[in-house]
């Protein structure tokens, strides 16, 4: 399967919408409680896209099979270099490298942004995720235990990172 990258369209937004409703309302991977509207979605998806790359995988027929973005990690002035990520795709498309592809590009874009650590957020007890990132590249810097409560039960948060620029002594300003 041949898989393109590109940036995220406001057009793409109903589609993603349904690439992430049954990680809302099936999963744990993320903690959101009911599916966003499209409203909040694309409010959402213009706050990022102003500052970070949103990006989207799709294949030859122009269907797309998952989506990833960066977004700020916090808002103090020293985090500038860091960024927090969020990656999502197709039940189809699992196991295909599409998720490599995307984390690919994004690493790339983000670089030209003088980003230095990316972070991710991951379930504890969402294995395949955490084998992904460690895959990526990604390394366990924290494991926090009850942080959140989904479907009934108490979850743990892992927290993972990946140094993708080398540690600047006095780094540039962050491209926006």
């Amino acid at each position: 399967m041949t898989v393109k990258i590109r940036t995220a369209k406001k057009a793409d937004l109903p589609e993603l919408l349904s690439i992430y409703a049954p990680y809302v309302t099936r999963s744990i991977a993320t903690f959101d409680e009911s599916v966003p509207t499209l409203t909040d979605f694309t409010q959402q998806f213009q706050q990022i896209q102003r500052s970070y790359p949103y990006l989207v995988a799709e294949n030859d027929q122009g269907q797309l099979l998952g989506y990833c973005y960066a977004h700020a990690y916090n808002s103090r002035f020293a985090y500038q270099w860091s960024v927090e990520t969020t990656i999502y795709i197709v039940d189809s498309a699992q196991g295909q490298h599409v998720g490599q592809a995307l984390y690919t590009a994004l690493e790339q874009q983000l670089k030209t942004q003088n980003i230095v650590n990316i972070f991710a957020c991951i379930t504890a007890e969402n294995a395949s995720s955490i084998a992904f990132h460690q895959k990526q590249g990604f390394e366990t810097v924290g494991h926090f235990k009850n942080s959140g409560y989904k479907f009934g039960h108490w979850l743990d948060t892992i927290w993972m990172e990946k140094q993708i620029s080398p540690l600047p002594k006095h780094p540039d300003a962050i491209n926006l």
